[in-house]
C-alpha cells in the first residue's frame, strides 16, 4: 500500500520545484493507493487532483480543498462518498 505523504507530494510536484502551498495541480494515479490522506492539508490551493488507477475505497479527507475544481477518481473501488460539500467549485 502507498501512502499519501509530503515526500510522494514533493517528488511528485517536481514542476513545481517540490513547493506544496501554492500547488494547483498533481499526478498521484496508479499508484495503489487505498485513501486519501494528507492532500487537503499539505496543498490547499490545489484545483486539479488526480487519482484515477488506484484502490481508493472512499471519498473522504478533501474538505480543505475548497479551490478543487477536477477531481479523478476513475477507476478505483469507491464505496462512500463524504466531505465534498466544502469543494465549492467541483
Amino acid at each position: 500500500m502507498v501512502r499519501i505523504t509530503a515526500d510522494l507530494i514533493r517528488k511528485k510536484s517536481e514542476h513545481n520545484e517540490g513547493t506544496m502551498a501554492d500547488l494547483e495541480e498533481i499526478t498521484l494515479h496508479q499508484l495503489e493507493i487505498e485513501r486519501i490522506e494528507n492532500v487537503g492539508q499539505l496543498c490547499r490551493r490545489l484545483r486539479i487532483l488526480y487519482l484515477q488507477n488506484n484502490i481508493i475505497g472512499r471519498i473522504e479527507n478533501l474538505q480543505h480543498l475548497k479551490e478543487l475544481e477536477y477531481l479523478n477518481l476513475a477507476l478505483n473501488n469507491i464505496t462512500m462518498i463524504e466531505g465534498l460539500e466544502s469543494c465549492e467549485f467541483l
